[in-house]
């Protein structure tokens, strides 16, 4: 399956460009790079300074789609394992 705006949140989002435009922690606002890890709870970004960690229930993402498109994402849409996402029904999206 395609990536979209419409499954990005079934889909596999490591290798997608991102940036966090809000957050509880100000200080991870603008962090920008690409997805090298996910876990339940984590997103790993690789920027140009280095790794850093960011919860994915505090945060607003814009992913970037290979298509070009942007995505904006409440990071607690995303919360869980990827393959448990699979499963999750979600009323509005």
């Amino acid at each position: 399956m395609k990536i979209s705006p419409r499954n990005i949140i079934f889909h596999e989002l490591i290798g997608l460009r991102v940036e966090i435009i809000n957050s509880s922690n100000k200080s991870q606002i603008g962090i920008s790079g690409r997805v090298i890890d996910e876990t339940a709870n984590m997103l790993v970004i690789e920027s140009d300074k280095g790794r850093k960690m960011v919860s994915k229930k505090d945060v607003v993402i814009v992913f970037y789609l290979p298509t070009g498109e942007k995505v904006k994402v409440e990071g607690k849409v995303i919360v869980g394992r990827p393959e448990e996402r699979l499963k999750k029904k979600f009323r509005r999206w």
